[in-house]
């Protein structure tokens, strides 16, 4: 019995081996991105916010939790310039403002097609809180 335990053993350290080395054996390129991202809550020519539909009430939020006041957060950042001209990345996930925000990186286009990773985001120091708000991005992609 004792070499059948063994065998089994090698089987599964190859296994684990085989499956841990996917991301090299495919070919996958990592890439580590640092950007800052600039909302705008204005209706002006620069305004990155828009009123899709006017509530029935005082205002709509999505909210993602009971107790801390986290926001769903969907983003696509497209690439419009230099080695990534062309390409978006598409975010999904749970994000809570004045905290570092993890939000994973569910796929691309471009170069960043079939793209996994995640992004940690902070809120920097604003010149008018009211009606702008600036992020600092860390993105790590796998592609």
């Amino acid at each position: 019995m004792a070499p059948f335990y063994r065998a089994s053993a090698m089987l599964l350290l190859f296994c684990i081996l085989i499956c841990s080395s996917k991301a090299t054996a495919a070919g996958e390129a990592p890439t580590h991105l640092h950007f800052y991202f600039h909302e705008n809550f204005s209706a002006g020519p620069n305004g990155t916010t828009v009123t899709v539909a006017a509530p029935r009430t005082n205002g709509s939020y999505f909210g993602a939790s009971l107790s801390d006041g986290a926001l769903l957060t969907t983003l696509n950042f497209v690439f419009t310039e230099g080695p990534y001209n062309g390409s978006s990345l598409a975010l999904f996930g749970r994000g809570l403002l004045g905290t570092v925000m993890e939000r994973p990186i569910v796929g691309g286009t471009g170069a960043f097609r079939m793209a996994r990773g995640y992004t940690l985001s902070k809120m920097l120091a604003s010149p008018d809180p009211n009606s702008q708000l600036i992020l600092e991005y860390d993105a790590y992609i796998w592609h």
